[in-house]
C-alpha cells in the first residue's frame, strides 16, 4: 500500500462531510437552526484551506496532478465508456473535476448564506432562492460524486472510501496512471 492522501486531505473531506451534513439537518427545523450558520463557516473553512492546500500542499493533493485539460477528461470518458479506462493513483480525470465543482459550489453556499447575515442582505428573497438553489445543487453532484465512488470502487476492485480513511491505496501496476 502507499500513501496518497494526506492527513489534512482527509480531514478536510471529512470535515465538509460533517459540516454539509449538519447543514442539511439544521434545515429540518428540529431547533437546531443556529448550527447552520456555523456549519456554514466550518465549510467556508475548510475549503478556503483545501484551495491553499490545493497549491501547495503534497503530491496528489496539488490541484495541477488531478485537474486535466478538457480533452483528457473526454479522451478518458471515451474509455470509461469502452470499459478500458486506466486506474488512478489519485483523483481519475472526471474525479478531480468533480473536487472542483463540489469545492465551488460549496464556496458559493457558503458565500451566499454569509450575505444573508450581513445587513446589505439580510431577507433578501432573491438571495435565499439563489442559495437555495446552491444548496439543491450541491445535493445533486454530492449524489453524482458518490455514485462515481461506488462506480470506480467496483469498477477497479478497491474501496476508495477506506482510501479516504486511511490515505493508503494499491501502487500502480499495469496501465496505472500515478
Amino acid at each position: 500500500m502507499i500513501q496518497v492522501w494526506d492527513r489534512l486531505v482527509r480531514l478536510l473531506h471529512w470535515t465538509l462531510v460533517a459540516a454539509i451534513a449538519t447543514a442539511w439537518l439544521s434545515t429540518l427545523d428540529l431547533g437546531i437552526g443556529w448550527t447552520h450558520e456555523r456549519a456554514g463557516y466550518v465549510a467556508a473553512a475548510a475549503v478556503s484551506i483545501r484551495l491553499m492546500w490545493g497549491w501547495a500542499g503534497r503530491q496528489y493533493a496539488r490541484f495541477d496532478q488531478f485537474v486535466r485539460r478538457p480533452s483528457v477528461v473526454m479522451a478518458y470518458s471515451q474509455k470509461l465508456w469502452r470499459h478500458v479506462e486506466p486506474r488512478h493513483i489519485g483523483h481519475n480525470p472526471l474525479g478531480g473535476w468533480m473536487v472542483v465543482a463540489l469545492l465551488a459550489c460549496i464556496a458559493g453556499t457558503a458565500f451566499t448564506g454569509w450575505l444573508q447575515t450581513t445587513d446589505r442582505y439580510w431577507g433578501s428573497e432573491p438571495l435565499e432562492i439563489v442559495h437555495t438553489w446552491m444548496a439543491w445543487g450541491l445535493l445533486g453532484l454530492i449524489t453524482l460524486h458518490l455514485i462515481g465512488i461506488i462506480f470506480t470502487s467496483l469498477r477497479h476492485r478497491e474501496n476508495l472510501v477506506l482510501a479516504m480513511i486511511t490515505g493508503r491505496k494499491s501502487p500502480p501496476h499495469g496501465n496505472d496512471v500515478a
